[in-house]
C-alpha cells in the first residue's frame, strides 16, 4: 500500500489524542502540537485501525491527494511530518526542500504498475513508444515508469506524460483520453476491478516499494516536536506490523476511510503491506540509482545526494519496534 507546484489541501481537521502518559523522558508531551501530513486512507486510518491513535500529544492532520504537494508543505512548514513514496523526496531533495527522511517501509512492488485498458492494443513496453501516458509528476509511479522504460531501451521522450494527480488520470484512463496509466494500490486494485484494466508491466525487477516518513528540519529543531516525531514514527511502525497480521480488519478500515469498495482494499491488502525497514546502505543505494537515473533523462537538472535527506536519530527506537512482537 502505497498512498502517495503545491495544490489545495482537500482535508484538513484537528484531532485530540488521549490516553497515553508522557513516560518518554523526553519532556510533557502534552503540550505538543504535531502537524502530519496525510493521504486518504493511509496514516490515520491505519493507527486507528490497529488502536495507536493514542498518542499524549495532539495530532492535526491535513490530507494531501500525493506526496509531493505534502513534501512541499513539510518543507515550508506547514506540515511536521508525512508519508510519502520513494520518488518525492528525490524531486523535494533536489528543489534543497528542508525536510529529513526518518523512518522506511518496503511494500509488494507488484501493485506499482503501469495500466492499459482491457481492449488496449499495447502488449509490451515498447508499444508506448508515442502513447500518452499519465502519471502523477514527482510521485513513486513517475519513478517507476522512468526505470520500466529505461530497462526497455526507452526514456521519457519516447511518450508524451501527461501529468495528472490521480482522481483526474482515473478519469482520463475510464475515459481514454490516455493510452497508459502509471499507478499505485489501491487505484491499480480500484482499476483492475471497476474498469477491467489490464497490466501491462508491474513494478517488479524496477520499482523498489520504498515509502518513507519525511519531517520538516524545523519541526526536527524543535525539541518538543522532534520528541513527538520519535513517537510517531515507531507507533506507525507498530502499525504497519499490525496490518500484516489483520489484512482483512485493516482492509475494512481501509475501504469505511476512504469509500473504496470492500472488494478493492482487499485486493490491496492481499499483495502485502508496507513493512518497517531500515535506513540502511542498501535502501539509500537505490534511493541514489533513482535519482541519478532522473538526473540521466534530464528530469532533474543537477545530481541529487539522497545520503543528506536521511536522518536517522530515530534508528534504535525503530529497530526495537520493529524487533518486538
Amino acid at each position: 500500500m502505497r498512498l502517495r507546484n503545491v495544490i489545495p489541501v482537500l482535508l484538513a481537521f484537528t484531532l485530540t489524542a488521549c490516553g497515553a502518559s508522557t513516560a518518554t523522558g523526553d519532556g510533557d508531551l502534552t503540550k505538543v502540537v504535531l502537524k502530519v501530513g496525510d493521504q486518504k486512507g493511509s496514516q490515520k486510518a491505519l493507527l486507528t485501525a490497529a488502536g495507536l491513535l493514542n498518542a499524549p500529544y495532539r495530532i492535526e492532520w491535513s490530507t494531501f491527494t500525493s506526496g509531493p504537494p505534502l513534501l512541499e508543505a513539510a518543507s515550508g512548514g506547514a506540515i511536521d511530518i508525512g508519508s510519502v513514496g520513494n520518488t518525492p523526496p528525490i524531486f523535494a531533495a533536489a528543489a534543497n526542500a528542508k525536510i529529513s527522511i526518518v523512518s522506511a517501509a518496503k511494500g509488494n512492488v507488484t501493485s506499482d504498475a503501469i495500466l492499459v485498458p482491457a481492449d488496449s492494443p499495447l502488449r509490451t513496453v515498447q508499444d508506448l513508444r508515442g502513447k500518452n501516458l499519465a502519471v502523477a509528476k514527482g510521485s513513486s509511479a513517475h519513478g517507476q515508469t522512468l526505470l520500466t522504460l529505461k530497462a526497455a531501451g526507452l526514456s521519457t521522450k519516447d511518450l508524451k506524460l501527461a501529468f495528472l494527480q490521480p482522481a483526474d488520470a482515473y478519469a482520463a484512463f475510464t475515459q481514454k483520453r490516455v493510452d497508459a496509466w502509471a499507478i499505485w494500490d489501491p487505484y491499480t486494485s480500484q482499476a483492475l476491478q471497476e474498469t477491467n484494466a489490464r497490466v501491462l508491466v508491474d513494478g517488479t525487477g524496477t520499482a523498489n516499494g520504498y515509502t518513507f516518513e519525511v519531517a520538516g528540519r524545523n519541526a526536527l529543531a524543535d525539541t518538543g516536536k522532534a520528541a513527538a516525531i520519535k513517537d510517531y514514527v515507531t507507533r506507525i511502525a507498530k502499525a504497519q506490523k499490525w496490518s500484516d497480521t489483520h489484512r482483512s480488519e485493516w482492509a475494512a478500515a481501509w475501504a469505511a476511510d476512504t469509500g473504496l469498495p470492500l472488494k478493492v482494499t482487499e485486493a490491496a491488502t492481499a499483495s502485502g503491506p508496507d513493512l518497517p525497514v531500515p535506513l540502511d546502505p542498501q535502501l539509500v543505494e537505490s534511493e541514489q540509482q533513482l535519482a541519478d537515473a532522473f538526473t540521466a533523462d534530464g528530469v532533474l537538472t543537477a545530481k541529487v545526494d539522497f545520503t543528506a535527506f536521511v536522518d536517522k536519530r530515530y534508528a534504535a527506537d525503530l529497530e526495537a519496534a520493529r524487533s518486538n512482537p
